[in-house]
């Protein structure tokens, strides 16, 4: 089983939960957690998570930022084996990896395409749609 988890502080992760099965008709075993918004420690947010993880399991974790409380919260798991943290929520990414099978574990190489395609896609429009401005011009 792979376990999909979102995690922000605040309400990201729900939001960004709510868009992926939006799109995706509810694909996948997909949580969000969304820290501090009660007087529940982010801990034992975590441990009620992963509380039904097997050591089979998959485990697949984006947080929002890198140094922080939530990723590193996060952080000790890194050591299990199949549980993969990844910090900079994209749609892109998490839709990717959503989408693989869950039949066989996602390699290093699966995480890294993934991630490398949500880059690509992170793009500075006005710059974009003038230099498709200039290229249509050249072509006349």
């Amino acid at each position: 089983m792979r376990k999909i988890i979102i995690a922000s502080h605040h309400k990201m992760a729900e939001g960004l939960k709510d868009t992926l099965n939006y799109i995706t008709g509810g694909h996948g075993n997909v949580h969000a957690l969304s820290a501090y918004l009660n007087n529940t420690s982010i801990q034992e947010e975590i441990d009620e998570l992963l509380k039904d993880i097997k050591e089979e399991d998959e485990v697949l974790v984006f947080t929002d930022l890198l140094g922080g409380s939530v990723n590193q919260a996060f952080f000790p798991y890194i050591s299990h084996a199949h549980f993969h943290v990844i910090t900079g929520m994209s749609l892109p990414a998490i839709l990717t990896l959503a989408l693989e099978p869950e039949n066989e574990y996602l390699t290093v190489e699966k995480i890294h395409f993934a991630l490398n395609e949500a880059k690509e896609q992170l793009v500075y429009v006005n710059e974009f749609a003038a230099s498709r401005l200039e290229d249509d011009e050249d072509d006349e």
